[in-house]
């Protein structure tokens, strides 16, 4: 067998061995992002309309206006995304700086 495909297997051995609770190598991260998020006060915050907030960070406007109102919530990588706008809005318009 390869150097690779014993590389997998070893791999996999760990992952297995870590998934039933036993000692490993393996590091864990764990993230906690927030089950709701209030788009409106964090756009308030940053001082910014509607457009500005959407053009800025890459929304939608209609999306954007859906969560204000309710009609929608942020799922997924937009709620991650917007967690981080609301904690460190810098971090985020200097990753954005083309």
């Amino acid at each position: 067998m390869s150097e690779i495909g014993e590389q997998i297997i070893e791999s996999l051995e760990e992952a297995l061995a870590d998934a039933r609770g036993e000692a490993t190598g393996v590091r864990h991260h764990v993230v906690m992002v927030p089950e709701a998020v209030d788009v409106k006060a964090i756009r308030g915050r940053l001082g910014m309309s509607q457009s500005e907030f959407a053009r800025t960070f890459g929304f939608p406007l209609g999306t954007l206006q859906n969560w204000e109102r309710g009609h929608r919530r942020p799922e997924g990588a937009a709620r991650v995304l917007l967690t981080v706008i609301d904690r460190r809005p810098e971090a985020v318009l200097q990753a954005l700086e083309a």
